[in-house]
């Protein structure tokens, strides 16, 4: 019977110590080539926490297989506006400030693990996601931003 060990580790920086050597080692894998095998999947992610599932397909034989999620949305605005967290006071401190196609591109990236059945509803929840980090898009409020969309004065 396959056994899964889901965990977030940071882009490319998998580590054999906890949370994946302790929940790996009694499973009897090759614990350095599992890391190994994860870094080299995350690599694109440096610097962001990733969501990976390592599911062991074969105990005896030793197979394993990894998928890789896609990180939080708040971890893709930071890494797409170059920030590095944002505004613990986001009525008072600005974080960044996004364009249309920066949070578009986030959505995009985001569709699949979205609740949104289409570009325009992953863009409002992008844009949600930016209210509570503090961050301004073009200039204006997020909130902003999604009732233009909703009335239709801005096309997605």
């Amino acid at each position: 019977m396959p056994q899964t060990i889901n965990t977030m580790v940071e882009g490319g920086k998998a580590t054999t110590g906890p949370p994946l050597g302790p929940a790996l080692g009694p499973l009897g894998l090759n614990l350095a080539q599992v890391i190994k095998d994860i870094n080299e999947k995350t690599k694109a992610f440096q610097g962001m926490q990733v969501p990976v599932s390592v599911i062991v397909t074969d105990p005896a034989q030793k197979k394993y297989e990894i998928k890789v999620g896609i990180p939080p949305t708040s971890a893709l605005i930071k890494k797409e506006l170059g920030i590095e967290k944002g505004s613990g006071k986001k009525k008072e401190q600005i974080a960044g400030n996004a364009t249309i196609e920066q949070i578009k591109n986030v959505a995009k990236a985001k569709l699949s693990d979205m609740m949104s059945y289409d570009l325009k509803g992953a863009v409002m929840e992008v844009l949600g996601t930016c209210v509570s980090l503090g961050i301004t898009v073009d200039g204006k409020d997020p909130k902003e931003i999604q009732t233009l969309i909703k009335q239709g004065s801005m096309q997605i």
